[in-house]
């Protein structure tokens, strides 16, 4: 589906007049005095903006009287008197209670600041990372559905996820249950790089179930949230999560939903935020794709395989040889792969011309399998292809 892009997306004379100092190299003073502004209750982009069209800088807005604050379009007294009372010693204590957890707080003005997410029409005004912040820069696919999924979506997840990590992208999903956590561990598995959004603070897992993911991604991804440390989820948490996950991405990919999952407020987003769309069709008597299937009849465009979500990127497919292969895999696999480059294979032959066996050479099949890497029917292995969910579908 493409958005409207008319709607929800500011004109890139804004963007960058919004990330003006193009740079990391702010000051603790400085930093703490915009986190202070920006935990005004209030305060968002238009406002930030207005004020600053004013005032010229965060440190005359902390300078200003209420009067001179109230007299600014759309801020008026309540929040004039609100940004009176900012505080920006607990902001400084903010700032260093994330950074002695590894963290960083990001500003506009930060160059580590996602440039895809500083596009959006209301932008967090200060982000919290934790991991490898370089990924932020990197381009992005937001892979989303359901927290209850079929086994047919968690292949269909497995396989666009691992795919697109071996094309050069990074996966940004929810860290929920269900189809996020298949997103982001697919993505790890695969060698490449994956963001995990929260609609919680630093320091609280949620679900509990996840602590281990959530680890995984804090060394070898990129945790991202607004929330402050601490913070549990809330209500209104996760809709704005939502619109971080589609905001990070320039495509928003729907593998499984049904039609009251959450993955349609991201999708809704998407839209809003000027992105591209895309849905994987599932059987029209599942109700676990009912709505993907609605939102393919809506015009989002069909994900039948990685090709169609590499198009979106410019990226074409020119066979298997052409993927990146994950960096850690163990030389049998290396060899396995190489062997069924000839074409599919029966297990017995395989560990004949590995000389190995059949348990062994099962076993590195089934790690290979499960990182979208080859495919099974029955005792036949063949190697994917990285444009095809199915091997017909090339």
């Amino acid at each position: 589906m493409k958005p409207d892009r008319t709607c929800g997306v500011r004109s890139s004379s804004a963007a960058s007049g919004a990330r003006s100092s193009g740079s990391s190299g702010l000051t603790a003073a400085q930093l703490a005095v915009r986190v202070a502004l920006a935990r005004v209750s209030g305060i968002g982009r238009h406002r930030w903006e207005q004020l600053m069209a004013r005032f010229e800088s965060p440190e005359n807005v902390l300078g200003a009287s209420v009067r001179e604050l109230a007299e600014v379009p759309d801020v008026g007294l309540a929040i004039a008197q609100a940004i009176a009372r900012a505080d920006v010693g607990q902001a400084a204590q903010l700032v260093n209670r994330v950074e002695e957890m590894g963290g960083a707080v990001l500003v506009l003005e930060d160059q580590r600041y996602p440039p895809m997410l500083a596009e959006i029409p209301d932008p967090p005004l200060v982000l919290f990372a934790l991991g490898r912040m370089e990924l932020l820069q990197q381009p992005a696919v937001a892979i989303v559905g359901s927290r209850s999924h079929t086994r047919y979506g968690a292949e269909v997840c497995r396989h666009f996820a691992s795919g697109a990590v071996r094309y050069g992208l990074v996966v940004v999903s929810g860290m929920a249950r269900g189809i996020d956590t298949v997103a982001h561990t697919a993505a790890l598995e695969a060698g490449g790089g994956t963001i995990g959004v929260l609609a919680n603070g630093f320091g609280v897992v949620y679900p509990a179930s996840n602590r281990a993911l959530y680890d995984r991604i804090a060394k070898n991804g990129c945790l991202v949230t607004e929330e402050e440390p601490g913070e549990p989820p809330y209500e209104g948490s996760f809709p704005k999560r939502n619109r971080l996950i589609s905001g990070l991405a320039r495509v928003t990919l729907v593998v499984e939903a049904n039609g009251r999952s959450g993955a349609l407020i991201t999708a809704g987003r998407a839209l809003q935020q000027g992105r591209d769309l895309l849905a994987v069709p599932g059987p029209i008597t599942s109700t676990a794709s009912a709505g993907c299937n609605r939102l393919i009849q809506q015009g989002a465009k069909p994900a039948l395989g990685l090709r169609d979500l590499l198009e979106e990127y410019g990226i074409s497919l020119d066979g298997v040889a052409s993927a990146r292969l994950p960096s850690d895999l163990t030389e049998r696999e290396r060899r396995v792969l190489e062997l069924l480059n000839d074409g599919a294979a029966h297990v017995d032959e395989l560990a004949a011309r590995l000389n190995a066996g059949a348990a062994e050479t099962l076993a590195v099949l089934t790690s290979l399998e499960i990182r979208g890497l080859v495919s099974q029917e029955g005792k036949i292995f063949a190697r994917r292809s990285p444009g095809s969910l199915l091997e017909p579908m090339l």
